[in-house]
């Protein structure tokens, strides 16, 4: 299925019924009196969080949504049946912003979670309630409201604990496969991965997290070159980050520093909150470099970017240091979960 994660739609709430203007007619009775009923409420649009979905991709064919009107009122003090509710699907971490104000409706990220997105018209007042010891024979009613009408912009931002960012084929997508059940597209040429994968990490019986492999970004991603621009915003959810670097492109004359700058530079540019975030340094394919060589890469990338949170030296296509690290990471979402005091890194933090 075609990975979408933005939508615009138009949702249109029922208006409501009209009141009746009606007056009671019996054999015997000539002055019956005034009956007229009130007419129903218009029906709503509500939006319910289905977990079955990770896609907004239904909403390229559909746009247009419509409550049911209400009934108008009827004589004998009948009331008009109000018009049916409409409720649309939409994936876990959806959030939901007027098209035209650009206005934060709301942020769905529970399981079953409802959001009414436009209130129905309110019903018109049947002839009944106008009734007085003056006006014995009334004619006024009044008529049901429109409902409101609204356009949508939907934005999908998946739910994860942990993030993975950093330049194409640094190996984010074998990492997740190696250490989740996902199974990305693995090749050895840039943006093998077209939209983010989740991952489930089981590393106790009772205890998991979940991780996304965002597509690989680039230099000038926050300003849309590549596919970063697209994806930059599923980071902003995670609580922890793990910026994977190819520490064996050094081989071929790249520097791991600089690709790490060009991805710092590119959080910073879409949002210093996503800079500030914490963030882990993941220094893949190690095993594709001699011991000495690759030892004293890591210790000047960590001089050298003045490095204080934590490193970690892995293989992703062995899984050496891989367990470790997924460990290490359940430790950390349980302190931020339950913080019982002020967590310092340790100046030469650890490698593994």
């Amino acid at each position: 299925m075609k990975f979408v994660d933005e939508a615009t739609i138009r949702v249109e709430a029922g208006k409501g019924g009209d009141g009746c203007l009606s007056f009671r007619r019996e054999k015997n009775i000539p002055f019956g009196g005034p009956d007229g009923g009130d007419g129903g409420d218009g029906g709503s649009v509500y939006l319910e969080v289905d977990e079955g979905l990770n896609t907004l991709v239904d909403f390229r064919h559909k746009r247009l949504f419509r409550a049911g009107n209400g009934q108008p009122g009827m004589g004998q003090q009948r009331y008009g049946k109000k018009g049916e509710d409409i409720t649309i699907k939409v994936p876990l971490g959806t959030l939901v912003f007027d098209d035209n104000t650009n206005e934060l409706i709301g942020d769905l990220t529970k399981s079953g979670q409802r959001l009414l997105v436009a209130q129905g018209g309110t019903h018109g007042l049947g002839n009944i309630h106008f009734k007085s010891s003056t006006n014995r024979a009334p004619r006024q009613t009044t008529k049901g409201t429109e409902g409101e009408v609204r356009d949508l912009r939907l934005e999908m931002q998946v739910l994860a604990d942990v993030g993975l960012c950093g330049l194409p084929n640094a190996g984010k997508s074998t990492l997740i496969s190696v250490v989740s059940a996902a199974r990305p597209k693995v090749a050895d040429y840039p943006f093998t991965t077209l939209h983010p994968n989740l991952g489930v990490v089981s590393v106790d019986v009772a205890e998991s997290f979940i991780i996304a492999d965002i597509p690989g970004l680039i230099e000038g991603a926050a300003e849309g070159a590549g596919l970063g621009i697209q994806f930059l915003k599923h980071l902003s959810r995670t609580r922890l980050l793990l910026h994977i670097v190819d520490l064996a492109a050094a081989e071929s004359g790249s520097d791991p520093i600089e690709d790490i700058r060009v991805i710092e530079k590119e959080l910073g540019r879409y949002s210093s909150e996503l800079l500030d975030k914490e963030r882990w340094l993941v220094l893949n394919k190690t095993d594709l470099m001699l011991e000495e060589d690759r030892d004293a890469l890591i210790h000047r990338i960590i001089d050298e970017l003045e490095w204080t949170a934590p490193v970690f030296s892995i293989s992703a296509i062995s899984g050496e240091g891989c367990r470790v690290l997924m460990y290490k990471i359940k430790d950390r979402l349980n302190e931020l979960e339950n913080p019982k005091k002020e967590q310092s890194w340790p100046s030469n933090p650890e490698k593994t």
